[in-house]
């Protein structure tokens, strides 16, 4: 058995991670000859659906009012009980700050090991993992030696692509033994953030710099965003600056992404902000400096100001969308 860690959003559905999650536990169920099993919390809702349209037949719920809100170490502990329960030969989950949070309380009740931001898995004699280090500019071939396996997935290191959809899936309810009386952290408020498109989930992400200049310098950013079906993005300068919200920022202390096109405009490329978006299939670079980290590592790149090529580009795309 292999089982899947889901992550779920606001309206109950797998994200887009636990989509990847789900893809790499089919491969390995399917190398193993084992049956893959979603783990997610709470009541079903459309879950089973989603999971059947995946090819995946079994979903175990857990359900308990101490994990009502999610926190990491009660769903690490339930985690726990379950690999001891079934046996498992391996649990994934992504690579979020939460799941592997999770996964770490998991492994030291357990006492086995954690083999985090793998971007691949080869079951064997012994199993061996590849693994992102240093914020994802490393990568690190290890042996993953333990009764059961536990492993974080990278996002974006794979494609879900398509799979023959399961008949039914069956879903067996599981109320973890949790000690009500251990001190445990709760949540005391909840942010919604925006809906709608995301970073993580955007196809094209423009993003601004130091050489955007400004908070009001990114309106032509939001614009060009706009136009390409995409959203906005900035490097951690325009954040310190106060240019733009923390949720906006793409790196190693912001978001990872992988869209289709990456848009650096006025960004030098440093490398806690490569790390973030190095997983873009193709980058477009903008900068008056030729020599930056960003320019020499992009597929294309302009040099000129942000504030004369993007209203070009923005007029260009206009001019072909007609009236």
């Amino acid at each position: 058995m292999v089982l899947a860690w889901i992550e779920r959003d606001a309206q109950g559905s797998p994200t887009a991670a636990a989509g990847e999650v789900l893809a790499t536990a089919r491969d390995l169920g399917g190398e193993l000859g084992a049956e893959v099993t979603a783990v997610a919390l709470g009541e079903p809702g459309d879950l089973p659906d989603d999971l059947a349209k995946q090819g995946v037949a079994h979903l175990v719920l857990l359900q308990h009012e101490l994990l009502a809100d999610a926190p990491p170490a009660t769903v690490g502990e339930a985690l726990a009980g379950l690999v001891a329960a079934r046996g498992p030969a391996a649990v994934l989950a992504a690579a979020t700050p939460e799941s592997t949070e999770a996964m770490a309380w998991a492994s030291a009740a357990l006492g086995v090991p954690l083999a985090t931001a793998c971007t691949e898995i080869r079951p064997g004699e012994p199993w061996e993992v590849t693994r992102e280090r240093a914020g994802g500019i490393l990568l690190e071939d290890a042996v993953l030696d333990a009764p059961v396996r536990l492993a974080t997935l990278t996002g974006g290191a794979r494609t879900t692509g398509e799979t023959a959809p399961a008949p039914e899936v069956a879903v067996d309810v599981v109320v973890p033994d949790l000690d009500p009386t251990l001190p445990r952290a709760r949540l005391v408020e909840h942010r919604a953030r925006s809906t709608g498109m995301t970073l993580a989930t955007a196809p094209v992400v423009v993003s601004g710099g130091r050489g955007v200049g400004s908070a009001e310098g990114y309106a032509v950013l939001e614009e060009l965003a706009g136009l390409l079906g995409g959203a906005v993005g900035c490097s951690r300068v325009a954040t310190n600056n106060g240019w733009r919200p923390h949720a906006d920022q793409v790196g190693l202390t912001g978001t990872r992404i992988s869209p289709d096109l990456y848009v650096a405009c006025g960004i030098s490329g440093a490398t806690q902000h490569w790390v973030g978006c190095m997983s873009a299939r193709s980058i477009l670079a903008v900068n008056t400096d030729p020599e930056a980290a960003m320019m020499r590592r992009a597929t294309w790149a302009v040099v000129g100001d942000v504030h004369e090529v993007l209203p070009a580009v923005v007029a260009e795309i206009r001019r072909r969308a007609g009236p």
